[in-house]
């Protein structure tokens, strides 16, 4: 069975960026060590835009070959001109207000993402799954989410949009590595607690 897996940016206090998202405060601590480490282990988070720039465009998926994301965090693409952000995965895009997709190699999902979510996890063979941003997605999935990477920036933010958006309810998860970088950087893998 695939996992769905919620690879995400934050700071010490669990804010995923400013009060409208915006994370753009976390990427000075990309620096050559923690970048050679994400391109190692997770080249396919990098959207396919920015591969090429990189040199990266020619490296494999290592994790994920999958991604979901929400409305919010395509928009930034779209406003860039980009209707295919992750060309190198299977796409998904969670929202009730694109009727359509603006692109062939994206799937809208409008209606019961939660069971389309597990339609993908059933799948045979294959990578995991990228759940990509934002708290209002993140919420909605966490029932469905079986791992969390947690790359924690060494910033407080004292307000913010935090990692998930949904009710009171206690989920526990099992600690399985820690990554320390020496800009500060921290990358935490979490198990779901079956």
């Amino acid at each position: 069975m695939r996992r769905l897996t919620y690879f995400i940016a934050v700071s010490i206090d669990g804010f995923i960026g400013d009060p409208s998202g915006d994370g753009t405060c976390f990427v000075r601590f990309v620096d050559e060590e923690f970048f050679a480490y994400l391109k190692a282990e997770y080249p396919e988070t990098m959207p396919t835009h920015g591969r090429k720039p990189l040199g990266i465009d020619d490296l494999e998926n290592q994790r994920f070959d999958t991604v979901v994301q929400g409305r919010a965090s395509y928009q930034l693409a779209l406003d860039e001109g980009v209707t295919s952000p992750y060309a190198h995965m299977r796409q998904y895009v969670a929202s009730r207000t694109l009727k359509e997709s603006p692109d062939p190699a994206v799937e809208i999902v409008a209606e019961d993402l939660a069971g389309k979510v597990r339609q993908l996890k059933a799948e045979d063979g294959g990578l995991d799954i990228y759940l990509c941003g934002g708290a209002d997605l993140a919420g909605q999935l966490a029932d469905e989410i079986d791992e969390l990477i947690i790359k924690t920036y060494p910033l407080v933010l004292g307000s913010g949009m935090p990692m998930f958006a949904k009710d009171f309810a206690i989920t526990e998860f099992t600690l399985e590595s820690v990554r320390a970088f020496e800009n500060g950087v921290l990358v935490r893998n979490y198990a779901r607690k079956r």
